[in-house]
């Protein structure tokens, strides 16, 4: 396992987020992907991971509802994978989730993401529903994990 360092950042460092996020997913996006999602969210939250200075994963979620804090994109470079970063990054949304009062985090996961799947499992979260995505033509998992 690596020893990843999970770093709070601002809205200032989306340029950083959006360079992650093209390295991880397709196709890729630019900032104002992650604009039009913060808008009207509140408590946006990203975090990076460091290993050795490199950044090599991210977390970002928001507020649900009053309750219940939502994990939107958790992704992770190709050579780090299998090294229980995505894990640690969950924990650390976990942390911040609960320090700032919610009392359930939720992520939403398609089927063929399988380490995210096995990352909910191992994390106790409780798949509470499944949804389908029509604009990706995907069956998506809703999980969910008490924060108390």
């Amino acid at each position: 396992m690596a020893d990843a360092k999970i770093i709070v950042v601002g809205p200032s460092e989306v340029e950083l987020i959006t360079d992650l996020y093209n390295q991880v997913f397709s196709p890729g996006v630019d900032t104002e992907f992650f604009t039009r999602r913060f808008a009207g969210r509140h408590n946006e939250t990203m975090m990076v991971a460091m290993i050795e200075g490199m950044h090599v994963g991210f977390i970002i979620g928001f507020e649900l509802m009053p309750s219940t804090y939502f994990t939107w994109l958790c992704g992770v470079l190709p050579d780090f994978r299998r090294a229980r970063v995505s894990t640690q990054l969950m924990q650390a949304l976990f942390a911040w989730s609960r320090d700032n009062d919610y009392s359930i985090l939720r992520f939403e996961c398609r089927n063929q993401h399988r380490p995210m799947l096995h990352v909910a499992i191992t994390e106790g979260f409780d798949l509470v529903g499944m949804r389908y995505d029509t604009f990706t033509a995907n069956n998506v998992a809703i999980f969910e994990k008490e924060l108390r």
